[in-house]
C-alpha cells in the first residue's frame, strides 16, 4: 500500500485542478451507512424495498411512510467529517482542488470546510414547501412529526433531495461537467459507479483517474491508480504541499 500512496502523492503534487467525485463510501467512516455494501441500507430487510420508499411515486402516494423512513434512516445530524472530508477541504484551501462532486446528501463536505461542493442528489439540510417554496432547515424538520407542513401555507415540506424517478438539477450537472473537463486529475472515492446519470459524468474527463473504493468498479480498467483501502485511511497519509 505504501507504493500506492507514494504514487497518489506524486499525482496530487503534479496537479492543480483536481476534481473529487464521491459517493456513500466517503461517509461510512463517519458512521453513516452506505447503500450497496453487505451491511448497507439496501441489504436490510423492510416490508417495502428502500429503493421504492425513496422514489417520487412512493413519496406522493405514502408520505407518512416516506417521512418515517427518512427520519429513521436518512438523517444523521450529529455525524462529523472524517479524514477524507478534511483532507479534501485542505486540498481545496491550498488551491489544489477545484470542486467536490458528491452523490451524498449529508452535508459533511461543507461541515469539513469545503466551499465548492456540487451536490448531485441535493441535501437533507435543506427542505422546501412544495406549494409556496418556503425554505426550512434540518433543525426545523427534526422538530416536526408525521408529514411536515409549511407554516406559511400548510403545504407539504419535502427534503431538497433527488428521489428515484426525479431528474438531477441541470445547473449542478453543467457545473460538474465544466469542472471535469478542465481537471488535470480526477479522484473517485467511495462509489460503486452504478448510479446513473451521476456515474456517467466521468465520461466528460480525459484527465487521469484515481479510484479509491473498497470493491471493484466498472472504471477500474480505465483508472491510472486503484486503491482498495478505506478512503479516509488513504487520504490522511497525503501531504498537501
Amino acid at each position: 500500500m505504501s507504493e500506492q500512496i507514494a504514487e497518489l502523492q506524486k499525482l496530487i503534487d503534479a496537479s492543480s485542478r483536481i476534481v473529487f467525485f464521491g459517493g456513500a463510501g466517503v461517509s461510512t467512516e463517519s458512521g453513516i451507512p452506505d447503500f450497496r455494501s453487505v451491511d448497507g441500507l439496501y441489504s436490510q430487510h423492510y416490508s417495502v424495498p428502500p429503493e421504492t420508499m425513496l422514489s417520487h411515486s412512493y413519496f406522493i402516494r405514502h408520505p407518512e411512510e416516506f417521512f418515517r423512513f427518512h427520519r429513521e434512516k436518512m438523517l444523521c445530524p450529529d455525524a462529523e467529517p472524517n479524514d477524507a472530508h478534511k483532507k479534501l477541504a485542505e486540498l481545496e484551501a491550498a488551491g489544489k482542488l477545484t470542486a467536490v462532486i458528491t452523490q451524498n446528501i449529508d452535508g459533511l463536505h461543507q461541515k469539513a470546510g469545503s466551499k465548492n461542493v456540487l451536490e448531485l442528489h441535493g441535501s437533507v439540510w435543506r427542505n422546501y414547501c412544495m406549494d409556496c417554496g418556503a425554505r426550512y432547515d434540518l433543525a426545523w424538520l427534526l422538530q416536526t412529526d408525521g408529514v411536515p407542513k409549511c407554516e406559511r401555507c400548510g403545504g407539504i415540506v419535502r427534503p431538497d433531495v433527488v428521489l428515484y424517478e426525479e431528474g438531477l438539477d441541470s445547473n449542478v450537472l453543467a457545473s460538474a461537467v465544466s469542472h471535469l473537463r478542465r481537471a488535470d486529475l480526477v479522484i473517485v472515492g467511495g462509489t460503486s459507479l452504478v448510479v446513473y446519470p451521476a456515474a456517467g459524468l466521468l465520461n466528460y474527463t480525459d484527465a487521469p483517474i484515481v479510484l479509491l473504493n473498497r470493491s471493484a468498479t466498472s472504471m477500474d480498467s480505465r483508472a491510472k491508480l486503484v486503491i482498495t483501502e478505506p478512503i479516509g485511511a488513504v487520504l490522511r497519509q497525503i501531504l498537501v504541499r
